[in-house]
């Protein structure tokens, strides 16, 4: 395929970026609400620092909707309904507006039987599961969301691809109206990140991947079709593989290698997700459980640094405060090739890229 010419990285206001996202998948057939709700969970993903999430992953998006891997109208069905677990079948549709309906599900039965459980089989990639996470946590529920993804990773001891990076995040209210928050890859590195380094023309780390050969690498695109190593070792592997047994499994969803990834245009997902969501207020001491958070928080902030350290963070603040940073710079910054493959994308759409951005 023909590469439009990489330029040079551009900061982007995020209001800007989210309204073009928003009618290059109009122009492809998803719903404004839906279009909007995707666009805004790349941005974020950009905001936080979490650019192999971010914008990179729209030209993506955009070739299985136009393959009709992913389907435009996000249609799911109800399979399963106990009260406080539901089973939806999200029949292809785009996984951020599934991942976004489970959410609200989620949080709707905690509210009510102090738990809530929602499962969705048949969905697609969804960009950073701390969107959905730190959205429940901003309901006031603790939640935790699993995943499984397409193979990118061998089990340990192994060379070849059978299980994906099946990241899973834990978002909890936290004091004052804050969140604290994980989100992470059962991988070293998630496979996005690879493919970001790719873009900005950047050696990956050693320790990251091997090549298909089984050597260790630092060249991105060995990386991309070789394997990524798994985080700490046979630990990673194992928790990976049970982030299967709940995202698909449990589910009814595909699992290791029946998934596929949102860089493969033409292939049906059959990726599948586990929110759950749990209301302190059901444990009788909402009160209590802020005041030990915070203490957690406390304690943690105050730990002597270690050789080489500024400031010790809780879990999200990291994300906070890049948010802020890239706020108060006046946006995303976009890698060159992240540019160039928008460029392209809205040429394909026929929508304007943002007028301000140099092609």
């Amino acid at each position: 395929m023909e590469h439009t010419p990489a330029q040079a990285p551009h900061r982007i206001a995020p209001q800007t970026l989210r309204g073009f996202g928003t009618r290059v998948l109009a122009a492809l057939g998803v719903p404004e609400p839906d279009g909007a709700l995707v666009a805004d969970s790349l941005v974020q993903a950009d905001l936080w620092g979490h650019q192999s999430h971010g914008f990179l992953r729209l030209p993506w998006y955009a070739a299985r909707l136009r393959s009709g891997a992913m389907r435009a109208v996000t249609d799911p069905v109800v399979l399963s309904d106990t009260g406080p677990l539901v089973l939806l079948d999200g029949r292809d549709g785009i996984g951020q507006v599934l991942t976004e309906r489970a959410r609200r599900l989620a949080v709707e039965r905690a509210r009510t039987h102090g738990v809530g459980v929602v499962g969705v089989r048949n969905s697609n990639h969804f960009g950073t599961a701390m969107y959905f996470t730190r959205r429940a946590a901003r309901d006031g529920c603790v939640a935790v969301l699993t995943t499984n993804a397409s193979p990118a990773m061998a089990p340990w001891g192994g060379r070849e691809k059978r299980l994906g990076t099946n990241p899973w995040s834990i978002a909890a209210p936290g004091p004052d109206g804050g969140v604290v928050a994980v989100d992470i890859a059962n991988t070293a590195v998630a496979r996005g990140k690879i493919y970001l380094a790719q873009n900005r023309g950047e050696s990956i780390p050693e320790g990251w991947a091997l090549s298909a050969e089984g050597a260790p690498t630092t060249d991105p695109a060995e990386g991309v079709l070789g394997v990524i190593l798994p985080m700490a070792g046979h630990k990673g592997y194992a928790i990976t593989f049970l982030m299967d047994v709940l995202s698909g499994a449990l589910t009814g969803s595909a699992v290791g290698t029946g998934v596929h990834g949102p860089y493969e245009a033409a292939q049906r997902s059959g990726c599948g997700h586990l929110l759950l969501a749990l209301d302190p207020e059901a444990f009788g001491d909402r009160a209590g459980y802020e005041e030990r958070v915070r203490q957690l928080i406390d304690e943690v902030k105050s730990t002597p640094l270690a050789q080489g350290f500024d400031e010790v963070f809780h879990p999200g603040e990291v994300e906070d405060r890049a948010e802020a940073a890239n706020l108060a710079a006046g946006g995303v910054l976009l890698a060159g090739q992240s540019l160039s493959d928008l460029h392209r994308l809205a040429d394909e759409a026929g929508v304007p890229f943002p007028a301000e951005v140099p092609r």
